[in-house]
């Protein structure tokens, strides 16, 4: 097969992905088997032989990054459960001094959306924004555009987030690095945007979700006392960052003993232990269970408000059974959705005519970082979900890495930043925002999708600065 013909092959593929997803509304793992199975038997492999690949493709991958999701599932309950959430808004309250105190839940968000899925960090954040939206009279506009740019911003870009985890382990680009640099670009795309953005989102006034401030009265003065959320149950702040910081430190210091430390000594073998992303994540699992033991009146608290019917659970039964079967219940979907874009995957970089297309696209004009970029926007513009998108984009572009001469790191980071671009309509995301941030349809596009658009412009420039001087490997 030639490079043309796999290049119409692939571009059936995409369109029947669309088709599914938004036409027909199918479920992303079905539609991502059902475009595997078929692309897989145009490209020559056989019935047997392709689903053979979407079995090797999906089992690979949920070997990968599956243990690494779950826990991170059973991690956001223990935020929810336990005012980590609350503790850590109130922070950036203090921070800022009543000021700016949008970045009070968008820096919240930012923060627990790396190791928490999206749809969580969306409804612990939104009952923060509206009461700060209430209280200082900031629009909800103000408050969605940059909640959610905080939160996509790490979502797509910074692992153990299960899209961005999954290519990097696809990429076999070191870890620790792409939690750095998805870190530091992430920064420099929410900041660059803020202050880009954030006088037009206040040119439109939209009042935050009645449901959410009941009780509450807007104050006209900067008092920090009268903006905290007050609750005598929040666990002190430097413990409410533990449950999120705690694994990411620990994978990142296995990459700085990986480059510095003897591979020999002590130390490296110490920090390569407990920084692997499976023990760092078990790691951060048990001190969520030690702080949900001192925080067991918060969690009792918050578990008989959730579940009444509940009521007389034990701190054990809670912490032991029920925040892990409600960890596994919210990360079914993502878990499967990223496994089977691994078998999706898997299809397409098996291609033998990926090779004439690597070397073509080499040869281009295109700036090479562009490339899994600009592919990785293409997918979630027609999909809308930023772990399909990215994983289709990771098999689409891994076989070109050598012809483009990018490094895994500075590829994974481009398709990181690609996924930014364009959530929309076809995005689950982009209703829930809607629904919790109070906005309409037009009003979502205006504060939820445009703000992801800059701040994926933003990113690339920022990835392609920093990769040409020789940051990036």
């Amino acid at each position: 097969m030639s490079a043309g013909v796999f290049i119409v092959v692939l571009i059936a593929a995409i369109l029947l992905l669309m088709l599914l997803i938004i036409k027909m509304n199918v479920h992303p793992v079905m539609a991502l088997f059902t475009t595997a199975l078929i692309t897989g038997i145009v490209l020559g492999y056989g019935v047997s032989g392709t689903a053979d690949m979407i079995g090797s493709g999906f089992g690979g991958t949920l070997g990968s990054v599956g243990i690494t999701i779950i826990l991170g599932a059973i991690i956001s309950m223990a935020i929810e459960d336990t005012g980590a959430a609350k503790a850590i808004a109130n922070f950036f309250i203090k921070l800022f001094r009543g000021k700016n105190m949008e970045l009070a839940p968008s820096l919240t968000a930012f923060i627990m959306s790396i190791p928490v899925f999206g749809d969580i960090t969306m409804v612990l954040t939104a009952p923060i924004a509206s009461m700060l939206s209430k209280r200082k009279h900031i629009s909800m506009s103000t408050m969605a555009s940059f909640t959610g740019l905080g939160l996509f911003l790490t979502h797509g870009l910074v692992p153990p987030t299960p899209g961005i985890l999954a290519i990097a382990i696809m990429f076999e680009a070191d870890l620790g690095m792409t939690i750095v640099w998805g870190l530091i670009i992430s920064l420099i795309g929410f900041f660059g945007t803020w202050l880009i953005l954030k006088k037009w989102t206040e040119k439109e006034w939209i009042d935050p979700n009645p449901d959410m401030v009941k009780g509450l009265s807007e104050t006209s003065g900067d008092s920090i006392d009268d903006i905290l959320i007050k609750d005598d149950t929040l666990p002190n702040t430097f413990l409410a960052f533990l449950p999120l910081l705690l694994p990411v430190a620990l994978i990142s210091l296995s990459s700085f003993a990986s480059m510095y430390a003897d591979p020999e000594g002590m130390v490296y073998k110490v920090c390569t232990t407990i920084g692997h992303k499976v023990i760092a994540l078990f790691i951060g699992v048990l001190y969520s269970l030690w702080l949900g033991y001192k925080q067991r009146k918060a969690v009792a608290k918050a578990y008989q408000e959730s579940f009444p019917e509940e009521a007389d659970s034990k701190l054990s039964d809670i912490m032991l059974h029920k925040w892990v079967a409600r960890g596994l219940i919210v990360c079914l979907s993502p878990l499967l959705i990223t496994a089977m874009g691994g078998a999706f995957g898997t299809i397409l970089k098996s291609a033998p005519a990926l090779t004439p297309l690597s070397e073509a696209i080499g040869n281009s004009p295109i700036p090479a970082i562009l490339v899994p970029w600009a592919v990785a926007a293409i997918m979630m513009t027609a999909v809308g979900s930023m772990t399909t998108a990215g994983m289709t984009a990771a098999g689409i572009v891994l076989p070109m890495l050598p012809a483009l001469g990018l490094s895994p790191l500075a590829a994974v980071l481009a398709i990181g930043a690609g996924t930014l671009m364009v959530d929309h309509v076809n995005n689950s995301g982009f209703w829930v925002m809607g629904q919790f941030f109070h906005l309409n349809t037009k009003q979502s596009l205006k504060y939820v999708t445009f703000p992801s658009v800059v701040a994926s412009i933003i990113c690339i420039i920022a990835i392609a600065i920093v990769n040409a001087v020789g940051l990036l490997g």
